[in-house]
């Protein structure tokens, strides 16, 4: 069956290592679109910080952001959103009071105000250089609790791996049906993890699935890359999941399809072969 939806993950995947946009993975995507293959860009990041990338790309791009919580087609309008109680993130950010320094709260606002954080300054230079490319979107609270004045999208933690294991452990031991979800990336080169806490009904798989739907598509014609743990439910929704040469191992597991790396163009190969001519879905 002909693929109809490509759904993209961004970092690692459509990125290169040095978070550049590869011009073979531009070309291909552009093209895939002039077939008329509808193309989602489906991202842990939120949408003001996953505009710039689908910017420089020449199509019309479906973006599902902030892991499944929002979804805005290429004209703004926004289709689906699933927002955190604000309940659940206060009871979030109390259990996680340790990992203050790397946690905030992200909002579903027009610019300012967004992202909200209790400790705006940092040694690390992952978060200071993310700070920096966003602080017309950043607002400080102190304590981090007072800004739940309406629900947000997440709650984020970010930090070293080890920091962050340690802080996934305390979530999903607080975890239990129907309260919250947890997406983590981790990214074991830098020394650098996140964990988004979200809708428990929510994840980049879930939405996908959902925008499927409404769009009348079955599996089978959806086509999704990636290559970190938060990527797992969507590759596991598509009909053809295909996983990056530079994968978490433990994507490598589930016997879907592998491409090159993001230093290879592994987006353009993988839709040069899965997607612009017909493949059998994995089962």
């Amino acid at each position: 069956m002909a693929v109809r939806l490509i759904a993209l993950d961004i970092d690692g995947t459509l990125l290169d290592s040095q978070w550049k946009l590869p011009e073979a993975n531009r070309t291909a995507i552009a093209e895939a679109t002039r077939r008329g293959i509808e193309v989602a860009l489906v991202t842990g990041r939120r949408y003001d910080f996953a505009m710039p990338i689908a910017r420089k790309i020449d199509a019309p791009l479906t973006m599902i952001v902030s892991n499944g919580a929002l979804i805005r087609t290429h004209d703004g309008e926004t289709h689906l959103r699933h927002l955190l109680p604000r309940e659940t993130a206060s009871r979030v950010l109390e259990i996680t009071k340790p990992w203050r320094d790397g946690a905030g709260v992200v909002f579903d606002r027009p610019r300012g105000n967004q992202v909200i954080l209790e400790v705006l300054e940092t040694d690390d230079p992952i978060r200071s250089a993310y700070y920096a490319r966003n602080k017309e979107f950043l607002a400080q609270a102190v304590p981090l609790e007072s800004c739940l004045t309406e629900d947000p999208l997440q709650v984020m933690l970010s930090g070293k791996v080890a920091a962050m294991r340690d802080a996934e452990a305390v979530l999903r031991a607080a975890q239990t049906t129907d309260t919250f979800g947890i997406a983590s990336t981790i990214y074991e080169s830098r020394d650098f993890a996140m964990i988004d806490v979200i809708h428990p009904h929510c994840s980049k798989g879930s939405s996908l699935k959902e925008w499927a739907n409404l769009r009348g598509l079955t599996r089978e014609e959806v086509m999704a890359i990636g290559d970190n743990h938060n990527d797992v439910e969507m590759l596991s929704f598509a009909g053809i999941p295909v996983v990056m040469g530079n994968c978490v191992a433990e994507l490598r597991n589930f016997g879907w399809h592998e491409t090159c790396s993001n230093d290879e163009n592994g987006v353009a190969a993988a839709i040069e072969q899965f997607a612009l001519r017909e493949v059998a879905p994995c089962a």
